[in-house]
């Protein structure tokens, strides 16, 4: 078995990138990184230690990136700064500044892994893994915004093309604005083959309707917990068909996804997931995942 493939969203979960927080989140300015109040980084890190217990209880490997007090809060959120395909990893370019100096971070550590690096994204093109999202193993929808712009989606498309990968631009709304970040994968969480938890007010419309002519099940998720969670109720983390992991306080959410055969998890996530505007899902670079 190869140690990298990914170009699913939802099939078991078998290896994983994650950068442990330490010195960089404690030194964080919460104003700068644009922190909600719950932030607290010792409790963060806590928090996130005990995400990290549980992806590991679910079989996947951990693949650890550590934090060196480089300064870089954010990159504990893994999943944006690059994307795995069968193929090997794209280098990713963040459309955050602060978060620039993180896809060199996942470079370096795939070729200590002995991962091939099949192409990466340059100025002025900006794609974040965040808005990227598999619809099957060979068309990936990306989120076009504040964060990946139409520079960095057809540079995308063409290092994707070779290995016949279709790529599918959609507008984002704008939300609470520039500083704030909303993600395709901020509007919709897939849970399982052609099953996925949906915020559809925020969703561009040809891309619901897209899953919906592709028979996916849509599963609505109350609007009630989007709005008291800043969208982070639909961030969950797929760890295996029908089982995932989402930040613990929205039983609502969690009883919609049960009712449609889900196995939930939750973990308290306050000051690590609310309050700096990650999920499950953005704490996690899925490496390996079983094929379709």
């Amino acid at each position: 078995m190869d140690g990298f493939g990914c170009q699913a969203m939802a099939t078991p979960l078998l290896r994983v990138l994650m950068r442990r927080p330490g010195e960089s989140l404690r030194s964080a300015n919460a104003k700068e990184w644009h922190y909600g109040p719950t932030f607290d980084a010792e409790k963060a890190i806590v928090q996130h230690a005990r995400f990290a217990e549980l992806v590991a209880e679910s079989g996947a490997e951990i693949l650890w990136l550590e934090d060196n007090g480089d300064g870089l809060a954010d990159s504990m959120f893994t999943h944006d700064p690059s994307l795995m395909t069968d193929a090997g990893a794209v280098i990713l370019r963040m459309g955050k500044p602060l978060r620039a100096r993180e896809p060199d971070l996942h470079a370096e550590r795939y070729r200590q892994a002995g991962i091939p690096i099949l192409g990466t994204i340059e100025a002025p093109g900006t794609v974040e893994g965040g808005d990227c999202v598999w619809v099957d193993d060979k068309t990936l929808a990306v989120g076009r915004g504040v964060r990946s712009n139409q520079a960095g989606i057809e540079q995308l498309s063409a290092i994707l093309a070779p290995i016949g990968v279709t790529v599918l631009g959609y507008d984002l709304p704008l939300w609470q604005g520039e500083e704030a970040c909303l993600h395709l994968m901020s509007v919709i969480s897939p849970l399982a083959e052609k099953m996925a938890l949906v915020h559809a007010p925020l969703m561009p419309a040809a891309f619901y309707l897209m899953l919906r002519e592709r028979g996916y099940t849509l599963i609505h998720a109350p609007e009630a917990d989007f709005a008291a969670s800043n969208g982070l109720n639909l961030n969950v983390l797929p760890t295996a068909l029908g089982k995932v992991i989402m930040v613990e306080g929205f039983p609502a959410t969690k009883a919609a996804m049960e009712a449609h055969g889900c196995e939930v998890k939750t973990f308290e996530a306050d000051a690590l997931c609310i309050a700096c505007e990650g999920g499950p899902t953005c704490l996690t670079r899925p490496i390996l995942r079983q094929a379709t």
